[in-house]
């Protein structure tokens, strides 16, 4: 059994099967994951909360509760990613900048400069 949090949240909400056979099964559970996973349908979101607000328990009281409370149907939702403008990518590039340092300084750098950074990381080729 992979650790993968989309073959829990199919078996607690669709399937209803028993998968956590094992011990490592119930440590490769993540209750976050899960619940975040949960939270995308409004009838589930409640039980997410709930095992958010109980998060001391097991892995394996965590999973038999969602799975046998909340009713079989098939859910699907995209998961919300964040996106990061191509100035901050090129911000990123050029100063070595993690994700939240770019985002920071990104109001302070002007287009003229970020067409500049974009010249000098020039790799070759076609010109987008």
């Amino acid at each position: 059994m992979s650790n993968n949090p989309f073959e829990y949240i199919g078996s607690i909400s669709n399937t209803k099967k028993d998968i956590m056979l094992d011990e490592d099964a119930e440590n490769g559970y993540s209750p976050f994951m899960v619940n975040r996973g949960l939270s995308y349908y409004q009838d589930t979101v409640l039980f997410a909360n709930q095992m958010n607000t109980h998060s001391y328990l097991d892995n394996r009281l965590q999973y038999d509760f969602l799975r046998s409370a909340i009713r079989p149907r098939k859910r699907f939702s995209k998961w919300h990613k964040k996106t990061v403008p191509a100035k901050n990518e090129v911000i990123k590039e050029y100063y070595g900048y993690s994700d939240s340092k770019a985002e920071a300084v990104a109001d302070l750098i002007s287009d003229d400069d970020i067409k500049h950074m974009k010249s000098v990381l020039s790799k070759g080729g076609k010109k987008k």
